[in-house]
């Protein structure tokens, strides 16, 4: 028998959630009960398989066995309305809880990449405070190599829907950023080859709530649309996930709270800070640096990011000597530089994970500290735009980001040359820019992306690959500061040698 033994009230508490979850999906019967052996013949074979799964489920939880259930609630929930899965996962969740971080994570290293419990059982790791890493893009050839001869010309994996559906919201806190990808997105469509073919595209407001985006989804169906792009907020994407299935296929602008994998056919798409705390880990380990000091600001970004970086540099065999939490408003760290500095190797790295404005005044104290380890950061530490007299200080530190913000994408517009019109185009907002531009050129290969492995599109952000569940996973160009002004550390990144990876866990 695998797992622990449930205590007698928890095991009561989830059988009477679970029988309330059941009991309310009325599209798949009176799930809670068991019918007579003759009704079974009679039961649709989505019916026979749900009560299949829940007398499995419910014999485990008797037995004590809550991963077991946990996984068998999991294969349940496609089969349950949005309303019912919410419940089931619910139960999961109790029930991966119950197993404590050390028993969780020895069986979650059990589960194969496409394990409906999977997602489930990482966020409940990770609420238990335990971080994990991921495996990194590898990136063979490009898409869109021309195959074929005369008119028969044509470029590998390209495959436009005719009518696209795009979902952002004209109010809200979300309206200023969506006003940037939207403006990315559209500058993307009028600059399309002539010889490629240009879909219908209609815009949406996706509204403030997740409801309100459900609703635009919904009316975009109606109206024909073959791809859905959007919508943007994460609770609109965890919503439109929690679907299960989606009539349409979607390519989501955000990663969902709940770590859920999109509805099978679909794609998500997001600029996310742990992306670059795993691209630094990375990084440095290329450059043999494989011991650690992180100074870090105060915010969500820099936490998020600090979090992967260590997972990732830890699973490569890298260590994290020091991390140090430096408020934004102080302006003397020696003390917070001499306690992390303490006994650190000249070979170790320091990895800044904060704002321009924290790195312009912590950099000149590290230079006094006579540091001797190479420093890097992630796009935190950059503006967005040159600034030669305030980053002049920032000198020698490399950092991650969107290689259309540097020019070091061959094939895509100027970026001087769109920022002097469009001033979504400038500053920080040119990274939100990029990703609509990017969310433009993705769409006719997001399924050659998902069934070709080591395939890459090389965009805005990064060279964006996609994995088998529809993650579209992106790797930033390297950057660096000399004599203030931010420049690429390779001419382009077509030729850019694939990132060192781990192996996930």
């Amino acid at each position: 028998m695998r797992g622990i033994r449930i205590p007698a009230a928890r095991l009561t508490c989830t059988w009477l959630c679970a029988a309330a979850l059941l009991a309310g999906c009325a599209s798949l019967g009176q799930l809670a009960s068991q019918p007579p052996p003759e009704a079974a013949t009679q039961l649709s074979p989505a019916e026979q398989k749900t009560q299949a799964l829940t007398a499995h489920a419910r014999a485990q939880e008797a037995s004590g066995d809550a991963f077991g259930a946990a996984r068998s609630w999991a294969q349940l929930g496609p089969l349950l309305s949005p309303t019912a899965r919410a419940s089931n996962e619910k139960v999961i969740h109790d029930l991966l809880m119950s197993l404590g971080a050390a028993q969780l994570k020895l069986d979650y290293d059990t589960l194969a990449d496409n394990d409906p419990l999977k997602p489930l059982a990482r966020a409940a790791l990770e609420q238990l405070g335990v971080s994990l890493p991921r495996a990194l893009p590898q990136l063979d050839h490009p898409v869109g190599t021309e195959v074929g001869e005369g008119n028969a010309v044509q470029r590998e994996g390209y495959a436009m829907p005719p009518q696209v559906a795009l979902l952002l919201p004209l109010r809200g806190p979300l309206a200023t950023p969506a006003a940037a990808v939207r403006e990315g997105f559209f500058t993307a469509y009028f600059g399309n080859q002539a010889d490629a073919p240009r879909p219908q595209v209609r815009s949406y407001d996706s509204g403030g709530t997740p409801a309100q985006a459900r609703a635009a989804y919904n009316q975009a169906v109606t109206d024909g649309a073959n791809l859905v792009i959007g919508p943007l907020g994460r609770d609109s994407v965890t919503a439109m996930f929690a679907q299960g299935s989606v009539p349409v296929p979607l390519l989501a602008l955000n990663h969902p709270d709940n770590d859920a994998p999109p509805p099978a056919g679909s794609a998500e798409f997001a600029l996310l800070p742990e992306t670059e705390g795993e691209q630094a880990a990375a990084h440095m380990g290329e450059r043999g640096v494989h011991q650690a000091i992180v100074f870090m600001g105060n915010d969500d970004r820099a936490k998020r990011a600090a979090t992967a970086f260590k997972a990732q540099f830890e699973s490569a065999g890298g260590q994290v000597l020091n991390q140090t939490t430096l408020e934004n408003d102080n302006v003397d760290y020696s003390g917070a530089i001499t306690a992390a500095l303490a006994n650190a190797p000249d070979n170790a790295g320091i990895l800044l994970l904060m704002r321009p404005q924290t790195a312009r005044v912590l950099m000149p104290q590290l230079h006094l500290a006579q540091i001797k380890q190479p420093v890097f950061a992630t796009s935190l530490v950059y503006a967005g735009a040159d600034n030669a007299t305030a980053d002049r200080d920032l000198d020698g530190v490399e950092f991650c980001d969107a290689p259309w913000l540097f020019d070091a994408q061959p094939g895509l517009p100027d970026h001087a040359a769109i920022a002097a019109q469009l001033p979504d185009a400038r500053g920080a907002a040119a990274r939100l820019f990029a990703f609509g531009m990017d969310a433009y050129a993705l769409m006719p290969y997001l399924n050659w992306l998902r069934t070709h492995p080591g395939t890459y599109l090389p965009g805005a952000t990064g060279q964006l690959t996609e994995d088998a569940q529809g993650h579209v996973r992106r790797v930033p160009v390297w950057v660096s500061f000399q004599d203030g002004v931010a420049r690429p550390l390779a001419a382009g990144m077509d030729s850019a040698p694939a990132p060192a990876s781990s192996t996930s866990q």
